[in-house]
């Protein structure tokens, strides 16, 4: 293993972010004030906090005109060594801050997300699945890629990411212990319901965190958007879950901070330890056809 610390502080956001920059690095400020507070050492904010995400989801035809209005309203493009990140490069001081932000890289776009301390940028990201239309207003990205970090060895995943066990499993298998998985997770857009805590696409929120640690034997991390944006209403629900797949913290429907000390060493081992390791007792010549190109109904 590759653990830094035995103990790490984390604390996770379920967290209000839109177009305004100035009003984002405010809330981002709060929470790191918060985190400090709490004693962590890792704070992991939603996607698409500089900037705020789209406002709506969809794909299929469009015309010219919605076409000039998607573009009129996407985020701001950042680029990844540009003043906006340097910003919070300046904010984090210790603290260890995954965040989702749009990457500017030439002409091209990307729904991206870096991990990064007072020293600078400790690995980024560039979201590879795309859902309902994402792909009208960013490039996708195609590389999982762990990184260390002074508080273990750590790996990035954005949304709809998380509905794909491939994608997991090939960041743990490449050594990270500790996973961010960061969103701007809504509610159903159909069968919708008053209660979020009844929503399915919350539920299913839920059931892919704690699938994605048992699997994989991870401390897993999810943090998401709050409130509302455009036509989406986010469903909250930041989460620490364990290698167990055991909810560690959590802020439930509510926006918030969610907190817990973990012996990532111990709580690994334990998991591990018990004669079901899950990466040691993989069968990979058996999985002939999970690298093969998709077949599209």
């Amino acid at each position: 293993m590759n653990i830094h610390t035995n103990t790490v502080t984390i604390s996770v956001a379920a967290a209000e972010f839109g177009r305004d920059m100035e009003q984002g690095y405010s809330t981002i400020a709060a929470l790191l004030e918060e985190a400090r507070h709490r004693g962590s050492q890792l704070l992991v904010l939603p996607e698409a906090c500089l900037g705020g995400y789209l406002p709506s989801l969809g794909g299929g035809d469009e015309s010219e005109e919605s076409r000039q209005r998607r573009l009129r309203s996407l985020p701001p493009a950042l680029e990844l060594d540009g003043p906006e990140l340097k910003r919070v490069i300046d904010m984090a001081g210790d603290m260890v801050v995954t965040l989702g932000f749009c990457e500017k890289d030439g002409d091209t776009r990307y729904n991206a997300a870096v991990t990064l301390n007072g020293d600078g940028i400790l690995g980024s990201y560039r979201k590879v699945h795309q859902p309902l239309g994402e792909n009208l207003c960013y490039d996708a990205g195609d590389a999982y890629e762990a990184f260390d970090t002074p508080v273990g060895r750590m790996g990035m995943q954005i949304c709809y990411d998380k509905g794909f066990p491939e994608a997991a499993r090939e960041l743990a298998l490449d050594g990270a212990e500790i996973i961010t998985s960061i969103s701007a997770w809504p509610t159903a857009r159909t069968a919708t319901t008053s209660n979020m805590e009844d929503d399915r696409w919350k539920q299913r929120f839920d059931i892919y965190d704690r699938a994605r640690a048992l699997e994989n034997q991870v401390i897993w991390v999810a943090a998401n958007q709050a409130g509302t944006f455009g036509s989406l209403r986010f469903v909250c629900s930041a989460k620490i879950v364990g290698p167990g797949g055991e909810i560690l913290a959590g802020t439930g429907v509510e926006p918030g901070l969610a907190t817990a000390t973990v012996d990532v060493e111990g709580l690994l081992g334990a998991a591990r330890g018990g004669g079901m390791y899950n990466l040691r007792d993989r069968r990979p010549s058996v999985y002939k056809t999970i690298t093969k190109e998709p077949v599209h109904a």
